[in-house]
């Protein structure tokens, strides 16, 4: 399996990411999150803004996100490191962004997300991740080596 495939796979099979953020002071901050993506180049997400990580990326989008297969025995186990800059989805692009979000949640079984869900009074925002590097464990090494790749 290439480098590309096995990041779609590890992407495709796992429904939380890491994000990794910190504030106007560079106090770090990570935070599991469900996730959707079509494209692997934008990962889609709900959050208040009051959490913590929603208000480090207010100040500072830059961000890290990592995922990973939890369920393989040490050693075993494949990654996806990620970089980009991620923010509260504006709301001219607010549809076309719910609809990759809930499509994949109703796929996995779980409920159906309209705009009344992320706007006005509702509690939760959405927010994007635009991912400019990707990077896997390298499978031939024997050390924790990472290469980039292009899913």
């Amino acid at each position: 399996m290439t480098g590309d495939a096995i990041a779609r796979a590890v992407l495709d099979e796992n429904s939380y990411m890491t994000l990794a953020t910190a504030d106007e002071s560079g106090v770090p901050w990570a935070s599991p999150v469900w996730f959707a993506t079509e494209n692997y180049r934008e990962l889609y997400w709900l959050s208040s803004p009051t959490t913590r990580h929603s208000k480090n990326l207010a100040v500072r989008p830059k961000l890290s996100i990592v995922v990973f297969d939890s369920t393989v025995v040490p050693g075993a186990a494949q990654a996806v490191y990620m970089t980009g800059t991620a923010a509260q989805v504006p709301e001219n692009d607010l549809e076309p962004a719910l609809s990759v979000y809930s499509g994949v949640s109703v796929r996995s079984g779980l409920k159906e997300f309209g705009i009344d869900s992320v706007t006005g009074a509702a509690r939760l925002r959405l927010y994007r991740a635009t991912v400019t590097e990707h990077y896997i464990l390298d499978p031939d090494a024997t050390i924790d080596v990472r290469i980039e790749v292009s899913p």
